[in-house]
């Protein structure tokens, strides 16, 4: 790790060095808007562009990984959204899948995942370990009693798999015109709460 630049306080090692290379990439997204760029990020640290590119191999890697760490935030206003709402399955996957899909365009760095041209980073890690795991924390969190309700780890696991996949459908299109509010849950009610309330099929 290079120790010159960074306005005369070099990080220690690697991870502090890409937390405040995060860090910078905030902040002139709040400054500059999605456009903002690994030159605008090095300016801000005192550091070349080729500093940069030694944690970060392009803008895109920079972009997502800023709203990658910004998730965690995220997932706390979701997961305090349904921790006190619907107790009945269907109703709490109804509600979480909605809750996300109005939230996303509203969080600042998870929306870069959003703009043209970074579907496809979004949508390679949508099933990711990563991503499976933290939609399990989420709705383990929900006011359902799961096992009351004929689910066991594996039925759960599938069902986040699913919840992801058909949030990363609705992200991608989004319908003409967008379905917003009650509109977006009678819709889900009909289509994706059905499969949700039938008990899940036991396998041998």
């Amino acid at each position: 790790m290079r120790t010159h630049g960074w306005g005369g306080d070099p990080p220690t090692d690697d991870e502090e060095a890409v937390r405040r290379i995060l860090e910078a990439a905030r902040a002139c997204i709040d400054r500059e808007g999605p456009g903002a760029g690994v030159a605008d990020v090095a300016k801000e640290l005192g550091v070349t562009r080729q500093t940069v590119y030694r944690y970060f191999r392009t803008t895109e890697d920079l972009l997502s990984a800023t709203a990658l760490d910004a998730a965690a935030g995220f997932l706390d206003r979701v997961e305090a959204h349904l921790a006190n709402g619907p107790s009945v399955p269907a109703a709490a996957v109804v509600e979480g899948i909605a809750f996300t899909l109005e939230r996303l365009p509203e969080e600042p760095y998870l929306g870069l995942l959003l703009e043209p041209g970074r579907f496809s980073i979004f949508s390679q890690g949508i099933t990711s370990a990563n991503a499976l795991a933290l939609g399990r924390s989420i709705i383990d969190r929900f006011a359902v009693d799961w096992e009351a309700h004929g689910f066991d780890d594996r039925d759960l696991d599938e069902l986040v798999e699913h919840m992801l996949r058909i949030t990363l459908s609705l992200v991608i299109d989004q319908g003409s015109p967008p379905r917003t509010g009650s509109e977006l849950r009678g819709y889900l009610n009909r289509w994706l709460a059905p499969a949700v309330e039938r008990r899940p099929t036991r396998r041998a």
